[in-house]
């Protein structure tokens, strides 16, 4: 067991002994938490142990595509979509499966070899898997090394099969929190319902993508529980999300305050309980890392670039900067990707594989 008093070694050795096969207890997953900020950087150093023998220094990007934008009966409180919530934000229906694959080409062109179709809702229409399905096929077709991942809801009964068979290669629906905090949070679907989706897509072939949301008022044993859970679910990516307290929402006037260490302590903390997954520092990463942000590199191998659904993020470029002034690398875009009119990807040719 860890105790606030070890320093450097022994949080190597514990590193190493994950790689070796141990599997950290809850307690000592809540040790790592309350790690002393003095103490930060051997945290980092330890989770980067890991991190690196899996991921080496690679960074994956992931580019967000808002399909459909607010319109949801859902009372999730941390959500600008939500039932309820009186927040300002650009509204729409679904997008076509044409105006999907301009999107992808934006991601293609800005460095992302993951792109992610996310839409508002309980769950979706036939009509929403169908257009998305068309758009997976059509982007499958241009941009064969793409990889696809669908956000839409809660799925019904095949709806997860039509998704893989059109290609969809990732499905995601978070977890968000702990199952004994869930009720305090959402109130119109239940936690085991969003368990019961991230295994259904498992179950269609799809990679399954779940994570949770810092800073909805849980207590640190429920965020370690949470990461557990998403540990037994098998997710083979997990998005680290800090709350972003938007006006409007329910969460706004009282969420938990965050500080770049702690966030840095959550992506650790992650890392450890999960050595093997993707762990993607996800909304919120601007804001409250703010200057540390590429500390996280440390732990995560995968940031989302550019917007996010209903929130700004950062300039791709600023990204791509950050990444490489780190000593990272972009996770290069297959070669044969390419564009109807010739032009070329407008990020550094550090991140498609070439040399500055």
């Amino acid at each position: 067991m860890i105790t606030q008093i070890q320093l450097t070694e022994s949080l190597s050795d514990l590193a190493a002994q994950v790689l070796s096969g141990r599997q950290l207890t809850p307690q000592e997953a809540l040790e790592l938490l309350a790690v002393p900020d003095d103490q930060l950087l051997e945290l980092l150093n330890a989770a980067f142990l890991i991190r690196r023998h899996y991921y080496g220094k690679q960074v994956k990007l992931n580019y967000l595509v808002n399909a459909k934008s607010g319109l949801c009966p859902e009372d999730c409180k941390y959500c600008s979509q939500a039932k309820g919530a009186t927040s300002t934000i650009e509204k729409y229906s679904l997008l076509s499966s044409d105006e999907m694959v301009a999107r992808a080409e934006h991601a293609v062109r800005n460095g992302a070899s993951t792109c992610c179709l996310v839409i508002s809702g309980r769950g979706p229409s036939k009509r929403e898997v169908q257009t998305v399905a068309d758009a997976t096929r059509e982007i499958k077709q241009r941009w064969p090394g793409l990889k696809i991942c669908a956000c839409l809801g809660i799925l019904q009964d095949g709806q997860a099969d039509q998704l893989r068979a059109a290609g969809v290669d990732r499905y995601n629906h978070n977890l968000n929190t702990a199952e004994d905090h869930y009720q305090e949070i959402c109130s119109t679907h239940t936690y085991k319902q969003r368990v019961e989706t991230v295994q259904a897509a498992k179950t269609a072939g799809i990679s399954p993508c779940s994570g949770l949301i810092v800073g909805m008022q849980e207590t640190p044993t429920q965020l370690v529980s949470a990461l557990f859970a998403l540990r037994d679910v098998q997710a083979d990516s997990i998005p680290i999300n800090f709350l972003v307290p938007i006006v409007g929402t329910a969460l706004a006037a009282t969420a938990h305050p965050l500080t770049p260490q702690y966030c840095l302590k959550v992506l650790c903390v992650a890392r450890f309980v999960c050595p093997t997954v993707e762990i993607r520092c996800s909304a919120g990463r601007e804001k409250h890392l703010r200057t540390l942000q590429p500390l996280s590199l440390y732990p995560a191998n995968s940031w989302f670039v550019s917007d996010y659904l209903t929130t700004p993020g950062q300039a791709e470029e600023m990204d791509h900067q950050m990444i490489r002034d780190a000593g990272f690398e972009i996770e290069a875009i297959p070669e044969h990707l390419s564009f109807p009119d010739g032009a070329a990807c407008v990020s550094s040719t550090a991140c498609c594989g070439g040399s500055e």
